[in-house]
C-alpha cells in the first residue's frame, strides 16, 4: 500500500502566516521585554537572533521525526487526509506546549554542568549554545533523510552530555565540573525504560482488546484507499489527538529550555527573573527565607559557623557538584539564602531589582534552588534526618526560589510550538511510510495504530508528572512492534535493526558532534 499525499499550496500558505505571525508577536513581546533595560551591543542582539533561529530549526527538524509520529496512523489508515492530520496534529501540539509546566525543560538544562549555567552570558556560553543546537539538528536531519525514526530527545541529551565532557577536558587544569552524571542516570532511565514498557504494555493492550472488543474491521489492515468505518476513524483521530498533545507537552519544553538558556545568557537583565512573580507573592519571599534559613542552620552541629574568609557560593556550588552536603557546605547554603534574601529586598518586586545585579542574584537563586532539590530528594535527606516541618519550609522557599527562576514566557511557547507543526507538515511523509509498513512483515492494522499511540500519550503524560523526557518516537515505534509480536505478524529484521543501529548510535554520534563543534565555537568565541 502507498501512502500518498503532497502538501497542498493553501496548507503551506497558511502556515507559512501563522509562522510569520507568530514571529512578529515574539519580536513585539522582545521589543516590550527590552524596554527599560539597558541597551547591549549590536552583537550581544545578533548571537540573540541566530541563537533562537538556530533553536526553532532544531524545533522544525523535531517536527520531521516525532511529530510525524503522531500522525502516522491516521495518515496511514486514510482516517484523515494528510492535511487535515497535519493542521489537526498541529492544533493540539500547540496546546500541549502551551499547557506544560516547563518541569522537564528546567529538567533537561539541569544536565549541564553547574560552571556553564552558571556563566551563560560568556563566551563559553554561547559555544554550548550554538555546539548544543548545531551537533541536533545535524544528527537529527541526518536520520530523517534515512527514513528512520531517530529520537530527537536523545539527540539533545547526547548533545549535552558531549559539551560537558567536552568542557571539561578543556578546562581540567581549572578543576572544572563536568556532566551531572546523576541526573544523566535519571533520564537515562526514563528513555531506556520508556520504549521497553511501551513494547509490553500496547501488546497487551492489543491482546485485551480482542478478547473484549470482537469487531473483525478493527484488526484489518487498510485496503485500497477507502478510510475505515466511522467508529474506528473517530477512535484512531482520537490516539492522534492524544499522542500530539503529548508530544507537545514532552518535547515542547525541550526547545522551550534551550531558548530560555539562550535568553538568560544574552539579555540576563530581561529573562533572568521573572518579572511577573505577583508583587503579594514576593512579599511572602523574606519570610520564606528566613524560615528556611534557621531551618538549614538547626541542622548544623552546634556552634558550627562558616570562617570568614570562606566564600559561600564556591562552597554552595561545590555542593550542587559533589551532592556531598558536608556541614561547611550547608553553613555556607544558609548564608547564601540570607545574601539572597538582602538582595531582593532592595526593591518591591523582581522587575524593580537593580540591572546589574540580577544576573549574580539568578545564579545565587539557582545554586539556592539546586541545593534544595538535595536537601528534600537525595541521601542528604536521610543524612540529616529531616523532619516533615523542616521539610516544609525548605519547600516553601524552594517553590519562591522556582517561581522567580524556572518560567516560561508565552511567547516563546507560541515560537515552538508553531516550529514544531511546520516541521510536520514538510516532513510526515518518511516517517509515516516506516511506521505503517516497514516495522512488522504485515501492514500496520487499525487496532495496531491505536493500541500503540494509546500507550504512548499515557507513558508521556506519566513522564511529564515527574518532568522527564521521553522520546516519542522510541515510544511509539516500540509500541508498534509489541503490537506486532503479540499479533504474531513477525517484525521486519532489516528495519529493526536499522531502528535500533540509530537509536544505538544517536548517543554516541551527538556526544562526539556536540563536543567537537563545542571546541570549535569556544575558540572563536
Amino acid at each position: 500500500m502507498s501512502v500518498s499525499g503532497k502538501t497542498g499550496k493553501v496548507s503551506i500558505v497558511l502556515f507559512l502566516l501563522i509562522l510569520l505571525s507568530g514571529l512578529a508577536y515574539a519580536a513585539v513581546c522582545i521589543y516590550h521585554d527590552l524596554q527599560g533595560i539597558p541597551r547591549s551591543s549590536l552583537l550581544v542582539y545578533a548571537l540573540l537572533t541566530v541563537a533562537l533561529l538556530i533553536a526553532l530549526a532544531f524545533e522544525f527538524v523535531n517536527g520531521f521525526h516525532d511529530t510525524a509520529n503522531a500522525v502516522a496512523s491516521v495518515i496511514y489508515t486514510r482516517s484523515l487526509s494528510p492535511n487535515t492530520a497535519v493542521i489537526w496534529s498541529g492544533v493540539f501540539n500547540f496546546l500541549g506546549v502551551m499547557l506544560s509546566t516547563g518541569a522537564v525543560a528546567y529538567g533537561v538544562i539541569s544536565l549541564l554542568p553547574v560552571e556553564l549555567i552558571l556563566h551563560m552570558g560568556s563566551g563559553v556560553g554561547y559555544a554550548m549554545i550554538f555546539a548544543l543546537l548545531s551537533a541536533a539538528i545535524i544528527w537529527n536531519l541526518s536520520t530523517w533523510w534515512l527514513g528512520l525514526p531517530a529520537s530527537s530527545s536523545h539527540t539533545l541529551i547526547g548533545s549535552i552530555i558531549g559539551v560537558g565532557v567536552a568542557n571539561q577536558l578543556m578546562s581540567a587544569h581549572l578543576g572544572t565540573s563536568g556532566v551531572s552524571w546523576k541526573q544523566v542516570i535519571n533520564v537515562g532511565e526514563s528513555l531506556l525504560f520508556s520504549p521497553l514498557i511501551g513494547f509490553v504494555l500496547a501488546g497487551l493492550l492489543l491482546i485485551l482488546s480482542k478478547k473484549l472488543l470482537r469487531i473483525p474491521a478493527l484488526y484489518r489492515a487498510p485496503e485500497n484507499d477507502a478510510p475505515p468505518p466511522w467508529p474506528i476513524r473517530l477512535l484512531l483521530i482520537f490516539t492522534c489527538t492524544t499522542v500530539s498533545f503529548a508530544h507537545g507537552s514532552n518535547d515542547g519544553q525541550k526547545g522551550m529550555g534551550l531558548i530560555m538558556l539562550i535568553l538568560i545568557g544574552t539579555v540576563p537583565m530581561a529573562y533572568a527573573l521573572n518579572h511577573a512573580v505577583p508583587r503579594e507573592e514576593w512579599v511572602k519571599f523574606s519570610a520564606n527565607s528566613l524560615a528556611a534559613q534557621q531551618t538549614i542552620q538547626g541542622l548544623l552541629p552546634a556552634g558550627l559557623v562558616l570562617p570568614q574568609n570562606a566564600d559561600a557560593r564556591a562552597e554552595v556550588t561545590a555542593l550542587v557538584e559533589d551532592k556531598q552536603g558536608t556541614p561547611q557546605q550547608l553553613a555556607a547554603l544558609a548564608q547564601l539564602v540570607h545574601i539572597v534574601a538582602h538582595d531582593v529586598s532592595k526593591s518591591d518586586s523582581l522587575r524593580n531589582l537593580p540591572p546589574e545585579q540580577v544576573g549574580n542574584i539568578r545564579n545565587d537563586m539557582y545554586l539556592v534552588s539546586e541545593s534544595l532539590t538535595l536537601l528534600q530528594k537525595n541521601s542528604l535527606h536521610r543524612q540529616y534526618n529531616l523532619n516533615s516541618a523542616q521539610i516544609a519550609s525548605l519547600k516553601a522557599y524552594h517553590t519562591s526560589i522556582d517561581h522567580a527562576t524556572k518560567y516560561i514566557p508565552v511567547w516563546v511557547k507560541v515560537l515552538v510550538a508553531l516550529a514544531l507543526g511546520l516541521g510536520t507538515l514538510v516532513g510526515w511523509k518518511r516517517i509515516v511510510v516506516t511506521v505503517g509498513e516497514k516495522i512488522g512483515k504485515t501492514h500496520l492494522s487499525y487496532a495496531q495504530g491505536a493500541s500503540a499511540e494509546l500507550v504512548t500519550a499515557s507513558l508521556i503524560f506519566a513522564a511529564d508528572r515527574f518532568g522527564l523526557p521521553v522520546s516519542t518516537t522510541h515510544v511509539l515505534t516500540s509500541g508498534i512492534a509489541g503490537t506486532m509480536a503479540a499479533n504474531k505478524s513477525g517484525l521486519q529484521k532489516s528495519t529493526i535493526r536499522n531502528l535500533v543501529m540509530a537509536w544505538v548510535l544517536t548517543l554516541p554520534v551527538s556526544i562526539l558532534l556536540a563536543g567537537v563543534l563545542f571546541w570549535f565555537f569556544r575558540t572563536i568565541f
